[in-house]
């Protein structure tokens, strides 16, 4: 007979709900901008599409509150935001992006 711990246990994510959605955007939105204008850059763990799209909201409120472009870069696991090259009008590196891969 197996042992119970040997199991591997498929986990599930439960969605946020769009009240938690918006605390999580408002909750890290702070913390993000006092990392961005300390050291130029933040990094969290995004390992899904979810936290992906909650951390892609933060950087646009970012860059709007800094009046700065955000921009923001994703590989399915991890998520840096930082500043994007500024003095470039509509510059592919003004405002937010992702790039998965």
């Amino acid at each position: 007979m197996a042992h119970p711990l040997d199991t591997q246990v498929a986990l599930r994510r439960t969605p946020l709900a769009a009240d938690e959605r918006a605390r999580a955007v408002a909750g890290f939105t702070p913390l993000v901008t006092e990392h961005l204008v300390a050291g130029g850059r933040f990094r969290v763990s995004a390992d899904t599409p979810e936290l992906v799209e909650v951390f892609q909201e933060v950087a646009r409120r970012v860059g709007d509150m800094l009046g700065r472009p955000v921009v923001s870069y994703a590989n399915g696991r991890y998520m840096v935001i930082t500043f994007g090259q500024e003095g470039i009008p509509g510059g592919a590196d003004e405002g937010v992006r992702s790039v998965e891969g």
